[in-house]
């Protein structure tokens, strides 16, 4: 969750005093970034998990007010939908076996958290979209108590004018019209940061574009939406859809929306910065006491929350991070590409493959994205979004190739490298990333488990709904035993 804003409605002077504050601040930060000490010298990553709460029949249980107030643990928080919740994993480096210690403590976060949410008849999944989710959960009553997801909900319905329509061809078809951005609520993911200097953030946010593509085909796990079947990873057509705040004049136009890929490589955070101010108007409009030139000019760290709150509402896909923290300012790349699940190996094993590949391209002397187009990178992440395992991926030296073979040839070794840069021990190294190459191998996600699954129990005479419901029951027996989704088998 971002956050919390304190209205919902906007006048036409906070809109206009909220622009010179944010054009403000960004002029501030581009000094910064010229002058300022920004903490690096011992990266950080973290980690966010997006969760679905079901009910004994493993329907959406809107129960997320008394499932957090049951966990009492501030890791946990709100998220859109009443049947989300969001755990925040704290920060810290990568080096050693530190990920091993963190697989840890995150199955006994998740596994304390399901057992107090039991006693209120909830479950956590933890899935890219929830499978048994139908359009009569989210006609009323389902978004969580927030003013800023109300404002944000209306602010988005204020520019488009109308509503907004979900048009998803994939394996099936799935065409509707929705009132809210309750949809939105539909796509729970993972994401991951990573603290970098001024000086190497352009290098990491590039990378981590030409990476978006391969993890997600390795990692897709969204198959269904309302009972449909659709993209290999729906979430990504769903989210940028749900939240478009363009009418179809504008889309004509060429207007850029909300939810974005990008349309170049950087040679610096601020690009994306001053893309944010420049092409988006705000959704969020609040305007705070600070004075960022008065406390650069005192000795003291602006926290630009104008600037930080309006790049909370354009939903990059690899998004820049600004944020200060015992009052030193720092930077982190924000990896939004993968979903949620299936277990907490998977993730972390996603996570390993992610950090350690980036670190590989991002160190390299003849940078991957000089030889490959922007555009060829984009046309890869929407590839692997439809298509998943099945992909085709075009890679400067190789061609256009499928995901196992651009894996297993040319990112797993990288990995390894990058993660050995790391100082990651060689244990860490061959579990996570043999977990990444068993997938590769087997061509099995959590995506393809899904599919062949409900396939297989609707062979077996049961209807979509009860096939879905059942599947999510198996997958969650599964999802705890914590071993790969590769591994998986069928209905018994």
């Amino acid at each position: 969750m971002g956050d919390e804003v304190r209205q919902t409605e906007y006048s036409r002077e906070h809109r206009l005093q909220y622009r010179r504050k944010v054009q403000l601040s960004l002029d501030v930060f581009e000094t910064m970034l010229a002058q300022a000490s920004f903490e690096c010298e011992r990266p950080l990553t973290g980690m966010e998990i997006e969760c679905n709460l079901v009910d004994a029949a493993y329907q959406p249980a809107m129960t997320n007010r008394e499932v957090l107030a049951a966990i009492a643990d501030p890791a946990f928080q709100t998220e859109l939908g009443a049947y989300n919740i969001e755990f925040n994993v704290p920060p810290r480096p990568l080096g050693g076996s530190s990920t091993l210690e963190l697989e840890g403590e995150v199955r006994a976060s998740l596994n304390a958290a399901e057992s107090k949410a039991n006693a209120d008849g909830s479950h956590i999944v933890m899935i890219g979209i929830l499978p048994t989710l139908m359009p009569e959960h989210l006609a009323s009553d389902w978004m969580s108590e927030s003013t800023r997801y109300q404002a944000l909900n209306d602010s988005i319905f204020t520019a488009r004018g109308e509503d907004i329509m979900i048009d998803i061809g994939g394996a099936e078809r799935l065409t509707l019209q929705a009132a809210s951005i309750a949809p939105e609520s539909a796509c729970t993911s993972m994401q991951l940061h990573l603290q970098v200097s001024p000086a190497e953030f352009a290098q990491n946010w590039n990378a981590a574009q030409v990476l978006a593509a391969p993890q997600l085909a390795l990692g897709a796990n969204s198959p269904y939406f309302f009972g449909h079947e659709l993209w290999s990873e729906t979430r990504i057509e769903l989210f940028a859809q749900a939240t478009d705040t363009r009418p179809e004049e504008l889309k004509t136009q060429g207007v850029r929306p909300r939810v974005w890929f990008g349309e170049r490589w950087i040679t610096s955070i601020f690009d994306l910065f001053e893309e944010n101010v420049r092409y988006f108007p705000s959704l969020l409009p609040e305007v705070s006491d600070e004075d960022p030139v008065t406390e650069l000019a005192a000795g003291r760290t602006p926290t630009l929350p104008e600037l930080r709150l309006h790049n909370g509402t354009v939903y990059r896909w690899n998004r820049p991070v600004y944020d200060v923290v015992d009052g030193r300012p720092h930077l982190r790349v924000e990896n939004r590409v993968l979903p949620a699940g299936p277990t907490v190996v998977d993730m972390l094993a996603n996570a390993a493959f992610y950090y350690g590949a980036l670190r590989a391209l991002s160190d390299d002397d003849r940078p991957i994205w000089t030889q490959l187009s922007f555009a060829a990178a984009e046309r890869n992440f929407t590839s692997a979004a439809r298509s998943g395992m099945a992909a085709r991926l075009y890679w400067p030296g190789l061609g256009e190739v499928t995901p196992d073979e651009l894996v297993l040839r040319e990112l797993l070794p990288l990995a390894h490298e990058g993660l050995e840069r790391w100082g990651v021990t060689a244990e860490v190294r061959d579990r996570y990333l043999g977990v990444i190459e068993g997938r590769a191998k087997s061509g099995r996600n959590g995506a393809t488990w899904q599919v062949d699954t409900v396939r297989a129990l609707q062979n077996r005479g049961l209807a979509r709904p009860q096939a879905l419901a059942e599947m999510l029951h198996l997958y969650c027996e599964r999802m705890h035993g914590n071993q790969p989704v590769h591994t998986w088998d069928g209905p018994s």
